[in-house]
């Protein structure tokens, strides 16, 4: 049952927006309104296309006790059961709760876990798959921090993947990525299991969060350039402590102006996360129903090389395309499976 005081309500202040624009007002004004028109719109003309829908019906009624047109008016009222129930789920989807950080760029983190070496190279295949998966959205990746595994791979990365809509993609990655396969090194063959712990957070603008200067200290490092002991060195590195919330912040590139920059920047999607998890509690007992809590510590997906696969444990979904995935192209199957259980699970919390 669709909530028709909601539906009502969104009505009027799609048509409220309106008739303020064709007003004179101010040009801040204007955008304000336009960016809430243009987020309104399409379950507006939803409603609109339902209500149209509805009356139709209620036309066809009559001609059912037409002993001539009764056949044909059944045969279009089947058709438009169809559509209003279809246009029914499409403005339900549409009146659900909006993640207002889903337009956002995201901080991706990918940090080894167990395995030693493995998972350092599973964690720098993971980073690969996300990138390519970037490169087909046409979005930016930028390293911000990285620490190299012994192997090959990273131990940890941290990199910012700007693009519109990029939260809205990768929120449910969040988690802990297992990988089973046989190592180069493994001369019998056995199969080893190693893990990465995947974040993506929403980055946060200045508007977003205010940090307060006293509210941080600033340290330098040394950091020195290739050749040796009697090449010059510069305090370079930055670490930033956030004192209120003890989170601690290290960018050690050559520039300290970028690394001061880049760990602001860390810090700023840390604190807003961490916003984000106080105020969406019950957002987050509606999501661990559904695919998960986004815990790190929460095993999410088992990527499987000698089977070719890769399963999803929060949705009980397996695809047999492990390289397709690996290769960011079939990822988007895991995602859009997760983010409709999501608002499916959405829907039925709303229903209840």
């Amino acid at each position: 049952m669709l909530p028709k005081d909601k539906i009502n309500a969104l009505v009027v202040r799609f048509e409220e927006i309106d008739h303020r624009l064709s007003q004179p007002i101010d040009r801040d004004t204007v955008v304000k309104l336009g960016r809430e028109r243009a987020e309104l719109a399409p379950v507006y003309e939803a409603i609109g296309e339902l209500r149209t829908a509805e009356t139709e019906r209620e036309s066809l009624a009559a001609l059912l006790c037409d002993p001539e047109m009764a056949a044909l008016a059944r045969t279009e009222s089947e058709a438009l059961d169809r559509r209003i129930e279809s246009l029914s789920d499409a403005v339900r989807l549409a009146l659900l709760p909006k993640d207002a950080a889903d337009e956002k760029s995201a901080i991706l983190e990918i940090r080894a876990g167990t395995g030693g070496s493995e998972a350092a190279l599973f964690a720098g295949d993971l980073f690969r798959m996300y990138s390519r998966y970037a490169d087909l959205h046409g979005w930016t990746v930028s390293v911000l921090s990285e620490s190299e595994g012994e192997a090959g791979g990273f131990k940890e990365l941290i990199a910012d993947v700007a693009g519109k809509g990029v939260f809205a993609r990768l929120k449910f990655e969040s988690g802990v990525h297992r990988v089973q396969r046989v190592p180069l090194t493994e001369a019998s063959g056995r199969i080893h299991t190693s893990a990465a712990t995947v974040a993506v957070m929403p980055e946060a603008e200045d508007v977003d969060i205010d940090i307060r200067p006293e509210d941080i200290r600033l340290d330098t490092t040394r950091a020195s350039s290739a050749g040796g002991q009697h090449a010059n060195t510069t305090d370079s590195g930055v670490r930033i402590l956030h004192i209120p919330t003890g989170i601690i912040i290290t960018s050690t590139s050559r520039s300290q102006h970028q690394n001061r920059e880049r760990a602001m920047q860390m810090l700023r999607a840390r604190l807003f996360d961490l916003e984000r998890q106080k105020s969406e509690s019950d957002r987050a007992a509606t999501r661990r129903g559904q695919v998960g809590s986004g815990d790190r510590s929460e095993r999410i997906r088992t990527y499987n090389f000698p089977q070719g696969r890769v399963s999803d444990h929060r949705i009980n979904m397996t695809l047999y395309k492990l390289d397709q995935v690996l290769a960011g192209e079939a990822l988007d199957e895991l995602i859009d499976a997760l983010t409709t259980d999501y608002q499916a699970g959405l829907m039925a919390a709303e229903g209840a």
